[in-house]
């Protein structure tokens, strides 16, 4: 996503990524095998805080937006709560953000080049160097970003769910009948401790799959965006706009999908292990204490 910008020195000058495994191949040769392990703990404080926020209060943000009285939660309440809580997160955690994208890049720079030696050092020099607010950078493409993505990930994984459940494509079994009704939500708590059998394993992986790739089709423009203007020095762009229409005169209307492949293998892979894990965790809460649930 930053391939391509001119004041980023590269370890070597013929560095050139081409395609997935021609990236891993390439980073593993010239930065070492914990290349493509750098930045991980800027994200792993970035996916424990963004992820706690926008998705640990998008059942009770929904809940607010859906009209007392009302049988069903409406799609307008769903794409409404997904914005709003993925908006929060950023405004929370977006120095988590920014730190993981400078640090990730940090390790494309030459040995004397590079300006953190680490992810405190990273918190530290950008608040001394731009200020707090530096932290802060491109928090509007960021929030617009994460209410796509959030939007992409939830109310889709609920509504691929919900159809998988509806025409029963994961069981050959009657007790799907009813779909929704019976079977806990993908986002809300379980209304009922009736599980239904067609909510399995094949159906969470399924939803939460398409969900990925539906996440980044419609994210990928602004995350190249974000990351580029994130990652830029003092003063290389005026605002998010003067970054737009520099990459778009660069590299036309292909260069907002640059990096779609290891952006749709990094949001599917970590939407099936998400979706899983809380879905098999809800129903082990449904299971222990049925009372509460």
């Amino acid at each position: 996503q930053i391939q391509g910008e001119v004041r980023i020195p590269r370890s070597t000058s013929t560095v050139e990524y081409r395609g997935v495994l021609g990236t891993l191949s390439t980073m593993v040769r010239t930065e070492g095998p914990r290349s493509l392990y750098s930045g991980l703990a800027a994200g792993l404080q970035r996916q424990m805080s963004f992820a706690s926020i926008r998705i640990g209060l998008y059942d009770s943000v929904k809940q607010l937006y859906t009209p007392k009285g009302a049988e069903s939660t409406g799609l307008a309440a769903r794409v409404l709560a997904g914005c709003t809580t993925g908006a929060v997160a950023v405004t929370c955690a977006q120095p988590t953000d920014v730190v993981k994208v400078r640090f990730q890049a940090n390790g494309a720079l030459l040995d004397g080049a590079r300006r953190y030696s680490g992810t405190v050092d990273a918190y530290r020099t950008i608040a001394r160097e731009e200020g707090v607010r530096g932290l802060w950078r491109g928090t509007l493409p960021n929030i617009a970003r994460n209410a796509i993505v959030n939007c992409g990930e939830l109310v889709t994984y609920d509504l691929i769910k919900d159809a998988l459940l509806r025409a029963q494509l994961m069981t050959g079994e009657d007790g799907a009948r009813g779909g929704r009704s019976q079977a806990p939500s993908p986002s809300l708590q379980p209304s009922t401790p009736r599980l239904c059998p067609a909510d399995n394993v094949p159906c969470h992986f399924v939803a939460a799959f398409g969900a990925g790739f539906c996440a980044t089709m419609v994210a990928s423009p602004v995350d190249v965006v974000k990351t580029r203007y994130m990652n830029a020095g003092p003063g290389q762009y005026r605002n998010v706009l003067s970054c737009l229409i520099a990459l778009l005169m660069q590299d036309g209307l292909a260069g907002f999908y640059k990096g779609f492949v290891p952006s749709f293998l990094r949001l599917s892979s970590w939407n099936v292990v998400m979706f899983i894990s809380y879905e098999q965790l809800q129903r082990a809460a449904v299971l222990a204490w049925p009372a509460q649930s």
